[in-house]
């Protein structure tokens, strides 16, 4: 009986890990793939080189960050998107950055203190979002064998360097566009979340 419990749940999370590949490598892909779409985007990333400016989003996220907490020892994590998606979930989108001079190793604490979440290794999985006005937190969701559905297994972040990360939740409901994000060791601050 365990074994086919685990041999579903291995299945489950293949399939899971495949839908995520498969939408990110979606929303990598943007426009028609001609020889000169395809010079287009070098053009821009050097003109963003060449003048300093920061790397540009990604596609369908702003410029200007929805958030940025400061966390310790010189972490930093920019929330760039919130999206409510159709089948009731709202992924978080963000960058975690080393704004320090130093290596930093990635405090434990951010994959906050639930036996099941902590035995996964390290990960985000203590992020939460509060709904003030129905006073609702939401937790990072899991897969069946336990593991957060965050990013995972990071350990020390260079000087400068930057990780793009996510977290997924519950939906709150349809009227509630505004939450704040929480996550141990940073500072909280209310998002937007769009769709």
């Amino acid at each position: 009986m365990s074994i086919r419990f685990a041999a579903r749940a291995r299945k489950g999370v293949v399939a899971l890990t495949v839908a995520a590949g498969l939408a990110v490598g979606v929303a990598g892909c943007g426009g028609g793939g001609g020889a000169d779409e395809e010079k287009k985007p070098e053009k821009s990333a050097s003109a963003s080189v060449g003048d300093g400016s920061k790397p540009s989003a990604q596609e369908g996220q702003s410029e200007q960050p929805l958030a940025e907490l400061k966390g310790s020892n010189g972490l930093l994590l920019q929330i760039t998107s919130a999206q409510r998606d159709s089948g009731g979930f709202v992924t978080v989108n963000g960058t975690l950055k080393n704004d320090g001079a130093k290596d930093i190793v990635v405090p434990a604490a951010l994959g906050g203190n639930e036996t099941e979440i902590v035995r996964n290794g390290p990960s985000l999985g203590g992020a939460t979002l509060v709904d003030p006005k129905s006073k609702k937190r939401y937790y990072v969701l899991r897969d069946t064998d336990g593991r957060p559905l965050t990013t995972t297994g990071f350990s020390t972040i260079k000087p400068g360097e930057a990780l793009s990360v996510f977290m997924q939740f519950p939906a709150p409901p349809a009227e509630t566009t505004e939450v704040t994000f929480q996550l141990p060791t940073f500072a909280s601050a209310p998002i937007q979340i769009t769709g």
